[in-house]
């Protein structure tokens, strides 16, 4: 990009930006003529995708800013003063906004609700910061047409998001999405108030512990075996992170109400937006847990919990015969959880007629086998919780299933029908409830994590993530994705492909640029651009047929699993490498 297209879209940026500490970091730029990071911050504008906004803050059209959230929001409360008229000629449309931990979480959260209510849909704002869970249970609940929670999940600590909701509470979908899109695309002015007009004129409504109350009796609600939490609850120890999130408050709260010894690591209880103690706020990663888990070691804990800054994702860890702690993916407590869900249905005789269970398409197809034993249907969807929710909805209206339990790879959980997203909160109360049970049953979840892969097969998981930065990473990133759909590779770790998936043509579910490579071992490869970083990711689903059951089948098996993935792995980064270049 030119130096003079790049100092146009600066000095149009400085003009709109309202915030001084934004657009002072252009100003400073210009100054330094720093170009190279100039056009990072303008080669393109940050873009409305179909779930909202994430990205590195700061001054710019290519940063999360004040204005972004700006343009964002009045393009989303003209479109829902739109799509919902009457409401909106009598004067009853309502928004609930949430946010998380993160820097300016607060700042753009209260920026939002003002230009709700500026557009006369009255705003009911969290008067501190709350899970993103709770933002979709209190859109029910509050009964809004539309909802946002401030918040970038899982990345790093320069980041942070915006998240769109529907009035059904769950992220928005076809048609709204595009639709939102449209009148983001189209806003040339900015409708704002400030937060005494708003309360004064009722329009802004500061909300906390009456959803809060209802939030954690949901919660609780949903366990099977109250009588054994009463009974066991004093034997069990967990070490518990918030990873300086949202989570302390609502975590402490359910599982301490249950009665349980919760053991939260001081170091990383208090929010914090500058995430100290972590270089990225992820359960999925083993560096995140790393000082829960050696206060766990120094307790003599029965386990781990960590929930992400926004408390949708719920990781765990658990000590083995020797002491040391085994970090479960998302994939191993799905299918723990899949199990103990549907055998304290059934036990309890309220498994209901056509029973399903959704997971994503890059999830592991353990619960599958998991389902047919108990004579449930697994269905597959796209990756996202968006989807999931969207395949419940389609359940209520057709009445072709009844939804059980919804699960994806990263570590995302939704158990219950009162909350349209995953949530990290009731996951850890029903993992909290399925570990006690197990202990009475004298097992730990390792050990029944082995019968399982006994009786099923044996799955491996491992995801190798690529980074492409800059103007030019998107454009590598399509020219990858091309070359595997006009090229598939014949083998993938010495097994040859028997069919390739390609989602931006398969009937049965939305466009998406997601492949998938089925491997003669039953093994599935999945190739699928980040929707919210720049990042290409390949999911490795292994699988191992199950055989007798027996010690010396499960030790080979994992061998062979092994064995299988490293040369899935290593054709993968050949592929990578060949596009890099």
């Amino acid at each position: 990009m030119e130096k003079e297209e790049i100092l146009k879209r600066a000095k149009a940026y400085i003009a709109a930006e309202k915030d001084e500490r934004f657009s002072k970091e252009v100003e400073e730029l210009i100054a330094k003529e720093d170009y190279k990071e100039l056009e990072d911050r303008f080669y393109q504008t940050l873009e409305f995708g179909t779930g909202g906004l994430r990205g590195i803050m700061g001054g710019g059209t290519n940063r999360m800013n004040t204005l972004e959230i700006n343009m964002a929001t009045q393009g989303l409360a003209n479109y829902v003063l739109k799509a919902f008229p009457d409401k909106a000629k009598a004067g009853t449309l309502s928004a609930v906004v949430a946010y998380d931990s993160r820097l300016n979480s607060d700042v753009f959260a209260e920026a939002t609700a003002l230009i709700f209510a500026a557009n006369g849909i009255k705003a009911y704002l969290f008067s501190g910061l709350r899970p993103t869970p709770e933002l979709s249970f209190a859109i029910r609940k509050l009964g809004a047409q539309t909802g946002v929670v401030v918040t970038a999940s899982h990345n790093p600590r320069m980041y942070n998001g915006y998240k769109a909701y529907w009035d059904d509470g769950a992220q928005v979908i076809e048609p709204h999405d595009k639709g939102i899109i449209e009148e983001v695309n189209k806003v040339s002015e900015v409708k704002t108030m400030t937060k005494d007009e708003a309360i004064k004129a009722g329009k802004l409504v500061l909300i906390d512990k009456e959803i809060d109350e209802q939030f954690w009796t949901m919660c609780k609600a949903q366990l099977f075996r109250p009588d054994l939490i009463k009974e066991k609850a004093k034997d069990v120890r967990i070490v518990y992170t918030p990873l300086h999130g949202t989570g302390a408050m609502h975590v402490e709260k359910v599982l301490g109400d249950l009665g349980l010894n919760i053991l939260t690591v001081p170091e990383q209880r208090e929010p914090d937006g500058n995430f100290p103690t972590v270089e990225k706020p992820n359960p999925e990663e083993k560096p995140a847990l790393t000082l829960a888990v050696e206060l766990a070691k120094k307790e003599k804990a029965d386990g781990v919990m960590a929930t992400d800054p926004d408390s949708d994702r719920f990781g765990t860890a658990f000590p083995d015969k020797d002491g040391n702690f085994v970090l479960l993916s998302g994939n191993q407590m799905g299918a723990l959880l899949i199990d103990y869900v549907l055998r304290s249905r059934k036990e309890f005789g309220t498994l209901p007629a056509n029973p399903a269970i959704i997971r994503s398409i890059v999830t592991s197809p353990f619960g599958d086998y998991i389902c047919k034993k108990y004579g449930v249907t697994m269905l597959d969807c796209l990756t996202g919780f968006k989807w999931i929710a969207a395949v419940e909805k389609n359940f209520e209206k057709d009445g072709s299933y009844n939804y059980v339990f919804g699960l994806e790879e990263s570590y995302g959980y939704k158990i219950e029908k009162e909350v349209m997203d995953k949530d990290g909160v009731s996951a850890a109360a029903m993992c909290a409830e399925m570990i006690l049970y197990w202990r009475s049953q004298g097992k730990s979840l390792l050990e029944h994590l082995d019968d399982m892969y006994k009786e099923f097969g044996y799955f491996e998981d491992r995801a190798i993530s690529q980074y492409f930065p800059g103007a030019s990473g998107g454009e590598t990133m399509k020219a990858m994705m091309a070359s595997m759909r006009s090229n598939p590779p014949a083998t993938l770790g010495g097994e040859k492909i028997l069919k390739v998936r390609d989602l931006l043509c398969d009937p049965d579910l939305p466009k998406s640029n997601v492949l998938q490579f089925y491997l003669e071992s039953g093994t599935i490869v999945s190739a699928r651009p980040s929707g919210t970083e720049p990042k290409i990711k390949f999911y490795i689903n292994s699988m191992i047929p199950a055989g007798d059951g027996s010690d010396a089948w499960y030790a080979d098996a994992k061998k062979k699993a092994a064995t299988l993935c490293d040369g899935i792995s290593a054709d993968i980064q050949k592929i990578i490498d060949a596009a890099s270049k």
